[in-house]
């Protein structure tokens, strides 16, 4: 593994990196697999919230801001709301691949793996006018297979594991592999302090919903903790979670202080695993 760049050595000289991200699940996941959404009307509308509602206020705030961003969303979300996921291309963002239906990977045979990823890279191709390059396993992890079948299928990275702070490249057979992660992680997930769910509770034995000056603040730490170490930050917030009202300030006024910091290079998941890949294969002192 390439040891991390120094600071000031991302692109244009920057200090450090931000891969925006956002999950636009949708009502996507396991009340849709299972079929029990459709006997929910208030569920699926929480969850359509996020395509429908949420979506095109972040995409006017990242307008604003000047910074790009990376929407991974499963392929049925794009299937039902194209216009919604076309105006992310047109406006210059990523969309990545997330599943059709939100799948738990790890539960599926590689064959299964196969299906979903060949059905959703369809969906791409025909509405967005290109097959995704970026995955982010839905639910949090995935089978042993899944490299080398994203590998098969033409993936350049991945954003899906935890393990570190800066982006490295897979290994497949022991072997390294062009396939880079670009890793997450829970802290940044908005789920952790902004979720609310009923029936069952979710997440059980915690506070509802965290104060919003709290998760600004962890927010806020989380990335000075990034820069001041020169290492690349992404994050996992859903549209349905942070795009309402009260909670896209929290998004804005994390943006304010990531730009004001300055020497920050922002670019999309895809932009940074080729730039890491470049590194990589550079010869190295």
């Amino acid at each position: 593994m390439t040891p991390p760049p120094p600071a000031g050595r991302w692109p244009d000289a920057a200090r450090s990196a931000v891969a925006l991200a956002f999950d636009v699940d949708g009502p996507t996941g396991d009340a849709m697999l299972s079929g029990a959404i459709w006997r929910k009307p208030g569920y699926f509308s929480l969850g359509a919230y996020g395509p429908y509602r949420a979506l095109p206020r972040i995409l006017d705030l990242l307008d604003d801001a000047g910074v790009p961003a990376t929407f991974f969303t499963p392929a049925w979300v794009v299937e039902t709301w194209p216009d919604a996921c076309r105006e992310v291309v047109d406006r210059g963002h990523e969309m990545a691949h997330h599943g059709y239906r939100h799948e738990r990977y790890w539960d599926l045979s590689p064959a299964q793996q196969a299906d979903v990823i060949a059905r959703s890279q369809q969906v791409f191709e025909d509405i967005l006018g290109a097959p995704a390059v970026g995955f982010r396993t839905p639910s949090g992890d995935w089978h042993p297979d899944t490299p080398r079948l994203l590998l098969d299928a033409g993936f350049t990275y991945s954003s899906s594991m935890r393990g570190d702070d800066r982006p490295y490249l897979h290994e497949v057979d022991g072997a390294p592999t062009s396939l880079v992660e670009i890793p997450g992680r829970w802290d940044l997930d908005d789920y952790a302090s902004l979720a609310y769910t009923r029936n069952p509770d979710f997440p059980i034995g915690q506070d509802r919903i965290a104060g919003y000056q709290q998760t600004l603040d962890n927010w806020i730490a989380e990335f000075d903790g990034h820069h001041a170490e020169g290492l690349c930050m992404t994050t996992l917030f859903h549209p349905k979670v942070s795009g309402k009202p009260g909670r896209l300030l929290l998004l804005e006024r994390l943006l304010e202080h990531m730009c004001d910091t300055g020497d920050v290079w922002f670019a999309t998941c895809r932009d940074v695993a080729a730039w890491w890949t470049g590194q990589e294969a550079a010869p190295h002192a």
